[in-house]
């Protein structure tokens, strides 16, 4: 990441999954896989009735019910389900590519603050920043593993709020590819680039964003402005 933070109040976030990363984000069967992990590591026998929901990546009413019926602690046993989750979306993310737009970011303005705030866990964005070399970021932001990260996830604003923190930053613009992420920008204050994509290209939107664009490049050009 950038090693200097930008002299502005103004920060540019960028979602990573369908909008710097290719792919809509994380398989389900990563987290199946990560079941697995942990049912061996503990040397478990879950039975098939539970497996499905063990393996959910919402912490739900149904995962609790079923931790229950397995004998374990269910905020434990999920954010120890997470652990493996993480490391095999890290593995994952290793065989996917930037779009093709990604460079044009390197156009943004000195007086801008950039940073990337992602649902995904917080070990793979860092990861992809750093396989990427994207170092027009000054900072990158993931969800924290277990309950309270699941909670804090967009629509909810609170990776947001706090990555603007952390730049110094009072407002700005959101930029992501579905309608979670414009209701969080505007729940954390900030101007919202719903960005159209082949996988969102028909999408119906019910909340307004600010803008609209095709490509990062165009997000470039109106910070530029």
């Amino acid at each position: 990441m950038n090693g200097s933070r930008k002299e502005s109040e103004r920060a540019v976030l960028f979602d990573m999954d369908g909008v710097l990363l290719e792919g809509r984000g994380t398989d389900p069967a990563v987290h199946a896989r990560a079941l697995e992990d942990l049912l061996e590591a503990r040397g478990m026998d879950v039975a098939e009735e539970h497996r499905a929901t063990l393996s959910e990546y919402e912490y739900s009413d149904a995962f609790v019910e079923a931790c229950a019926a397995v004998g374990v602690d269910p905020e434990e046993f999920y954010t120890a389900r997470e652990e493996h989750s993480a490391a095999r979306t890290v593995d994952h993310a290793a065989g996917r590519d930037l779009f093709d737009d990604v460079g044009a970011l390197d156009g943004l303005p000195d007086r801008v603050a950039v940073g990337v705030v992602s649902n995904n866990y917080h070990r793979t964005v860092e990861f992809v920043v750093e396989r990427f070399g994207l170092t027009a970021f000054d900072a990158a932001r993931g969800r924290e593993l277990g309950p309270v990260g699941f909670s804090r996830r967009k629509p909810e604003p609170y990776y947001l709020v706090d990555t603007l923190d952390a730049l110094g930053a009072t407002d700005g613009i959101y930029v992501g590819d579905r309608e979670t992420d414009v209701v969080a920008a505007h729940r954390a204050g900030l101007d919202s680039a719903f960005l159209r994509r082949d996988h969102n290209a028909d999408v119906e939107l019910g909340v307004e964003p600010t803008i609209e664009v095709d490509g990062l490049d165009e997000v470039v050009d109106v910070i530029g402005e």
